[in-house]
């Protein structure tokens, strides 16, 4: 109905074909126009005789004056042509009626078999024929030469021409085929007739046949080759409707209609049954392949206003032909006006194939056509849509609001007008190309979508980012505050992305949402970890600023109760510690065994600055002892200097001094942070206070320097046998070293050289005390080793030199015993710290002897 609607409004019409005899006029040819005379109306036309060839220019240049017949002058205004029409058409006839209807027409195959494509196609947009959907009839004229079909171009039609009538609705185009039997093919050319009867068959809905009165009943009548060459073409054609043959009966006599139809039509069924048929069709009537009618008009020059009226009753016959029961009632395999150029195109290219037609199949076959070239059109109406590429434009910066409403209304409408375009095609087809248009669609907003999603993620990220640390701010316990603000971030990422939804699509945006799911925790974690190591620090600072200036007054006064005050005083900042960061743990939320790893890291972290402390403290046990001994040396009991007048018992404050030395030395020398009993004190006061009865007593105690660490490593790695390397390496050795040893063997120099190399290296690494001057670090060692080299050595040759020249001697007395150390030089020999309390304890043949330096003074 909308075709017919918009067929009213425009009031385009093509000219109907004439259906009635034509009284025979001898046309005058002038070069390449054919003109005809009439003695009462004067028409203007112009139809090329020879080729349809020729520009519009041409055309109009040699228009020529032409006066149609009577009979034409009749039929003309009822089939809606005007007077005073001017032909401009190259490849057809199109009429203007100046202000009037217009009727427009074109030659739609050339007498060649040449289909003329680009003449339907202007045809179509002229009538607006794609408009109409189904809503529209096709009717073929056919007939024997001169029998009236070709009336209104009053001369012998070449081919197939096609018109649409005026003011006859729905939309009605005309088919006129050129005649049977012409002297213009001659007898044996009767291929193009056959084409074009198939063709008319293939594509009509109505077929006209026009034929004489005085023909029917004679066994030589003019239209039976025509009835039989359409009979046998149906025979190609596998087509599921019926197709009305209408038959005109012309130049009627007084023979009563009645009469004269079923003598017509057993002549027509008599044909029918002649014309051989496949097997599937033998007992086939004629009613399933065909509607008959039949109809009759009078004698134009013997009863001219019986003859109008009657061609007047038969265009009404014509108006709303497809309703049901109308002559074109059957609309099974119609194919949709829009597809009708396509369809009548390769309609024809079968039939010059000389292939059976199909019609089903081919219906199938114009609408993948069809809704391929519709999809393809509105996806590129989609495609530089103003309002998509505005979206598409703006989703590179941001987000944008109704982005999937906006993007559902504009597929939805290309969808909608895929639907209005297609709705008339094949359900199967037009289906399967609407899904390929939906996708293709979709294919192409895609990446705006992804870009959309991932604006709303890093969007909602920041939001979360910024909400977090403003809770955090505020006091919010840590869990509370990520629980929190997750909740809401992800609610409103699940709104914006509903927002974002396209209807037709069906996305899933889990991905996306599980991606911003990572990156909050990742988020999170990142936060819980600073917050973390900050609670961390604080205790431990707070832990560090506790036991390092208390565990270093303690060592300072070391006594028999220093190591249990550092103890407890350790239990008691730990646990003030521990005690607070589980309470601030408690709000983060964590599981137990990370909880407790923090806490016994915390606690360990308190053992360590007191093992710190302890070991920074023993470093500078030396001077603490020198200090204290000196203290004690020279003041009283009471602290005060002490003023020597000879009567002091020198002995006793040197041992009390040195004890309490000893007991500082004791304290530092292990830490006891466990509670458990050791020895070291006795061992100590063994070693140093009692050395010679236990020398005497206990031969088993070490008569080394208890004091000097260098002498403790030495003892160790001689306990340990660490001067020897490892096994492997002593046999690694051996094996890759085995004939370097046989050259030393076979040449002795060699091992003199390396012995005398091996003695002065030696000498001189006693001499320089390398090990005691690297101890404070390389680059203090090697310049004190650059500056005592050079001084060194020349001392070393001149001792060699003088010991050769002295004679040799038996007299060991001046050299002391290996046992024997001062102890001034053991406790800081290196350092040479001078102090005016400081004491010299020598040993020599087994006595003791104190002296002091202000004695010595």
């Amino acid at each position: 109905m909308v075709g017919l609607h918009r067929i009213k409004k425009t009031r385009s019409a093509v000219c109907y074909a004439v259906i009635g005899p034509c009284a025979p006029r001898a046309p005058t040819n002038t070069g390449d126009h054919t003109v005809l005379f009439s003695q009462k109306r004067r028409w203007t036309a112009l139809a090329p005789t020879k080729s349809v060839n020729v520009d519009r220019h041409t055309i109009k240049q040699r228009e020529a004056i032409a006066i149609l017949s009577p009979l034409s002058s009749l039929f003309l205004p009822n089939l809606g042509l005007r007077n005073n029409s001017q032909v401009i058409s190259t490849f057809g006839i199109s009429v203007k009626m100046g202000n009037a209807d217009e009727c427009c027409s074109t030659q739609l195959i050339d007498g060649d078999g040449m289909f003329n494509v680009h003449g339907l196609e202007n045809f179509m947009k002229e009538v607006k024929l794609a408009e109409c959907g189904l809503s529209y009839a096709v009717v073929s004229i056919m007939g024997p030469q001169s029998s009236g079909s070709n009336s209104f171009r009053s001369q012998t039609t070449k081919g197939i021409w096609l018109a649409r009538c005026a003011d006859i609705e729905p939309c009605t185009l005309v088919m006129d085929l050129e005649g049977t039997d012409g002297r213009e093919r001659g007898e044996d050319d009767t291929a193009f007739e056959k084409q074009s009867a198939l063709f008319a068959l293939a594509v009509s809905d109505i077929v006209l046949i026009n034929m004489w009165c005085h023909d029917i009943g004679r066994e030589q009548a003019a239209n039976k080759p025509l009835l039989k060459t359409v009979f046998q073409v149906m025979m190609r054609l596998f087509s599921p409707r019926k197709t009305t043959l209408m038959f005109v009966i012309r130049d009627k006599t007084r023979t009563p209609l009645e009469n004269l139809e079923p003598v017509l039509r057993e002549d027509i069924q008599k044909i029918w049954d002649s014309v051989p048929k496949p097997q599937a069709h033998k007992e086939t009537p004629l009613s399933e392949f065909f509607n008959v009618q039949v109809t009759a008009l009078s004698s134009y020059e013997e009863k001219e206003e019986l003859f109008k009226e009657q061609v007047a009753s038969l265009k009404q016959r014509f108006h709303q032909s497809i309703a049901p029961g109308g002559l074109a009632g059957d609309r099974r395999a119609v194919v949709p006006a829009s597809g009708f150029s396509f369809s009548a195109q390769q309609i024809w290219k079968v039939i010059k194939e000389n292939k059976d037609l199909d019609l089903p199949a081919h219906k199938v076959m114009v609408a993948t056509v069809r809704c391929e070239e519709i999809a393809n059109e509105k996806f590129a109406y989609f495609a530089s849509n103003e309002e998509w590429c505005q979206i598409e434009e703006d989703v590179q910066t941001g987000t944008v609001p109704g982005f999937g409403k906006k993007l559902s209304l504009i597929i939805g409408s290309c969808l909608s007008g895929y639907d209005a375009e297609a709705i008339y095609f094949d359900e199967g087809v037009r289906s399967a190309k609407r899904e390929q248009l939906e996708a293709k669609l979709l294919q192409l907003v895609q990446p705006a979508y992804q870009l959309m999603l991932g604006h709303i993620r890093s969007g909602t990220l920041d939001k979360f980012k910024e909400a977090f640390d403003k809770a955090l701010s505020g006091g919010e316990g840590f869990a509370v505050a990520t629980h929190g603000c997750t909740k809401a971030v992800m609610t409103q990422f699940d709104e914006e992305c509903a927002d974002a939804v396209i209807e037709q699509a069906n996305w899933d945006t889990s991905k996306v949402r599980d991606k911003l799911r990572r990156d909050i925790d990742a988020h999170v974690a990142a936060v819980r970890a600073t917050k973390l190591s900050e609670l961390t620090a604080l205790y431990e600072g707070k832990l560090n600023e506790g036991l390092s200036g208390p565990v270093e007054a303690l060592l300072d006064g070391a006594s028999n109760e220093t190591w249990p005050a550092i103890r407890v005083l350790l239990l008691r900042e730990t646990e003030s510690a521990i005690l607070g960061l589980s309470s601030a743990l408690s709000g983060f939320d964590m599981d137990e065994q990370t909880k407790d790893k923090m806490l016994a890291s915390l606690e360990n972290y308190a053992r360590g600055v007191v093992e710190a402390k302890a070991r920074e403290e023993a470093g500078r046990v030396l001077i603490r002892m020198k200090d204290r001994f000196a203290t004690l040396f020279s003041h009283d009991s009471d602290s005060m200097p002490r003023v020597w007048t000879g009567k002091e018992d020198i002995r006793a404050i040197t041992k009390t001094a040195r004890s309490s030395s000893l007991k500082l030395l004791s304290v530092m020398a292990a830490i006891r942070l466990d509670d458990y009993t050791d020895n070291i004190e006795n061992t100590l006061s063994a070693a140093l206070v009692d050395n010679v009865k236990s020398a005497v007593t206990n031969r088993s105690i070490t008569t080394v320097d208890p004091l000097a660490s260098s002498t403790w490593e030495e003892e160790a790695n001689k306990r340990n046998n660490n001067w020897l390397p490892p096994p492997w390496a002593i046999v690694a050795m051996v094996v890759l070293g085995f004939n370097e040893f046989m050259t030393l063997l076979r040449n002795p120099l060699y091992l003199g050289v390396i012995f005398v190399a091996f003695l002065l290296s030696k000498a001189l690494w006693v001499q320089l005390d390398i090990a005691g001057e690297f101890r404070h670090g390389i680059v203090p060692g090697m310049l004190s080793l650059a500056t005592k080299l050079l001084p060194t050595v020349m001392n070393l040759l001149r001792k060699l030199a003088e010991e050769g020249a002295k004679p040799p001697t038996t007299d060991t007395r001046g050299n002391p015993l290996p046992g024997s150390k001062n102890f001034r030089n053991g406790v800081n020999t290196s350092s040479a710290v001078s102090s005016s309390a400081s004491s010299e304890i020598t040993s020599e043949n087994g006595t003791e002897e104190y002296s002091s330096s202000s004695k010595q003074d």
